[in-house]
């Protein structure tokens, strides 16, 4: 546990102090290359349609980027030059994201993504529409969702080694966004991961049929409005270890920690371990929460949690 506690930590100190370049993209300057064959473009579009249906590396320069991309087709990797210098900043396609992945594959390692916002309250750094995604040293903040990806059953997405600030709100006429947000896939994986002060919604909401979450931080100590921590609203299987939860002062709703099968159930959970994880209130919050709710009906394992005072181990819903 001290392990993972170490790792959370350190990633949101690295957030915390990045320093970010003042050098703003300018038209016509060459930002984005292939590497795989030296070409470089002045704007992301040109950069993935040219790999197409192929598979490439986008290399971004260390600068804020007004530039976003779709990328309909291939494999495609992204990767920050100096990793958390190479920002995507407030600038959406297709009103809905800054990367809009629809192709075979991506993978995402070392960005930034910031200030995301659409008419719709559902402004993502990364929007997944199909296909497999791995997300790696990559930082979401000041946005209304960080990653939002639909349906994709036979599809998998891993999220490690990132930070996810200041995400989420329910002002959306639709509901809620959350700083992670995952439709019908066919498994999600999120490892040595920092989340912290949501501005609404969940801070993990996941449909996917199996989930993995292991040392992870959920830091809502400076939340607002904020919900559940882990929501897994359609049931899952699969282990939740090794993670530290503190839920903070301001919230939407603070009945639970952890939430399973809350809404219309499609996976089963019989099998779903949650074990050695860490989980109180923050300093001056005193009320009673439950550590796992769960409404699937299926037989969810719960191992040696350590809790803090006022905090319930599992309820039935």
């Amino acid at each position: 546990m001290k392990r993972a506690l170490t790792l959370a930590i350190g990633a949101a100190a690295l957030a915390a102090g990045l320093h970010v370049s003042g050098i703003a993209q300018q038209p016509g300057q060459a930002s984005y290359t292939w590497v795989e064959t030296g070409r470089s473009y002045t704007r992301l579009q040109e950069a993935v349609d040219a790999i197409g249906g192929g598979t490439g590396t986008i290399r971004f320069a260390p600068m804020r980027f007004a530039d976003c991309a779709v990328q309909n087709a291939g494999s495609v990797t992204y990767v920050a030059a100096v990793p958390g210098r190479s920002v995507l900043d407030g600038v959406t396609c297709e009103d809905k994201a800054a990367l809009v992945l629809r192709g075979n594959s991506a993978r995402i390692e070392g960005m930034v993504f910031a200030n995301m916002r659409v008419p719709d309250k559902n402004g993502a750094g990364i929007r997944l529409e199909k296909g497999n995604l791995a997300v790696t040293q990559s930082w979401f903040r000041d946005s209304e969702q960080g990653i939002l990806a639909g349906e994709d059953p036979n599809a998998t997405i891993a999220v490690d080694k990132s930070t996810f600030t200041r995400l989420g709100t329910c002002e959306g006429g639709g509901g809620c966004a959350h700083s992670i947000y995952i439709g019908d896939y066919g498994a999600l994986t999120v490892t040595r991961s920092r989340f912290e002060a949501g501005r609404g919604g969940h801070y993990l909401k996941s449909r996917a049929a199996r989930v993995g979450v292991f040392n992870c931080s959920f830091d809502d100590s400076a939340g607002r409005a904020t919900n559940y921590m882990i929501d897994l609203p359609a049931g899952s299987v699969g282990k939740i270890e090794h993670n530290w939860f503190v839920q903070g002062k301001d919230k939407e709703n603070y009945s639970a920690f952890i939430a399973v099968g809350a809404e219309t159930i499609r996976n089963t959970s019989n099998g779903l371990l949650i074990d050695d994880n860490d989980a109180r209130f923050a300093p001056g919050v005193d009320r009673r929460s439950v550590f796992v709710a769960d409404w699937s009906q299926d037989k969810v394992n719960l191992g040696a949690n350590r809790l803090g005072a006022g905090l319930v181990k599992y309820e039935k819903r």
